[in-house]
């Protein structure tokens, strides 16, 4: 099964669901870090921050970090699909950052959760992971 690369913020919610998958996975640092690499197909699991929407603009659902690592040519090629965390209370933002980074990587926006996800929601992605990735083998 490929592997999952996800960015946590301090609030550790999405490592917290990261972590209950119990799949392959490699954190995106949240410092200053120097530059980090992904050499392997992968799915983004990434928080969407509240953002703001005027005018059909959207500016601030992606991490800076989550930017920072996309913008990177190779790493931006072995990205195969991203899953987005949200919080119901951000409204029509809700989970934005996935179908932001869906559209700008072109590849699909597989699943949302909210914050650090339900039993169901962990079910559910590990499910559809390993049918994801026995897809792309073929």
């Amino acid at each position: 099964m490929g592997l999952i690369v996800y960015y946590s913020s301090r609030s550790e919610n999405t490592h917290r669901f990261v972590a209950k998958l119990g799949l392959r996975a490699a954190r995106i640092p949240t410092g200053g870090a120097g530059p980090f690499h992904i050499r392997e197909p992968f799915v983004l699991v990434v928080p969407t921050y509240s953002g703001n929407v005027a005018a059909g603009i959207v500016k601030g659902a992606v991490p800076k970090q989550v930017i920072r690592f996309l913008n990177d040519a190779e790493n931006r090629g072995h990205i195969r699909g991203v899953i987005a965390a949200g919080n119901s209370n951000f409204g029509e933002t809700y989970g934005l950052a996935g179908d932001v980074i869906s559209r700008k990587c072109q590849v699909p926006c597989l699943y949302r959760f909210e914050l650090m996800g339900t039993e169901e929601d962990v079910v559910n992605v590990k499910d559809g992971m390993e049918r994801f990735w026995t897809r792309e083998q073929l």
